[in-house]
């Protein structure tokens, strides 16, 4: 693990100075200062974490026109994703679940503002390519509902 934190656009708080760089390089901690105040109050001086800048709706989803529309800029927040350098130490070479666990205790006591994403170990895929219970599907193409499987698994209503 290198000692020194990650030069460049991508840090977000060193002591008092909080930046929120997008993947373009520019600047944006004055327009969504949520986020800013949230990194400010952090115990931790030194952090360079990666996520997304969202506006939640009513619902709880976020809303990309909301976002877009630069009208709720001050409702904004950070749906982080990982930790990429902490406390000076740059984490880019850790595992990613190591980095996940150091984003949890980074952000675990953090003013709201910047959420973790969460995040699944193991092997998810038979549960993600599931299709929800009611969609008639059957091995992963739509079915009719009038259709039936056939020998070696197809279904008589997909072609």
């Amino acid at each position: 693990m290198a000692k020194t934190v990650p030069s460049g656009p991508d840090y977000i708080r060193d002591h008092d100075r909080v930046r929120l760089i997008t993947r373009g390089g520019h600047d944006w901690s004055k327009r969504f200062p949520w986020i800013v105040e949230a990194a400010l109050k952090n115990r931790t001086q030194q952090f360079v974490i990666d996520g997304e800048a969202v506006v939640l709706g009513v619902d709880g989803v976020s809303d990309f026109n909301a976002l877009h529309s630069r009208k709720h800029d001050h409702e904004v927040q950070l749906y982080t994703f990982d930790v990429l350098a902490m406390g000076g130490d740059d984490l880019r070479d850790l595992p990613l679940h190591l980095r996940k666990t150091e984003l949890d205790r980074l952000l675990a006591r953090c003013a709201d503002g910047i959420f973790v994403a969460p995040f699944e170990t193991g092997d998810i895929a038979p549960i993600s390519f599931r299709p929800p219970a009611g969609w008639g599907w059957r091995g992963g193409s739509p079915s009719t509902g009038t259709s039936r499987t056939v020998e070696g698994g197809r279904s008589t209503g997909s072609r």
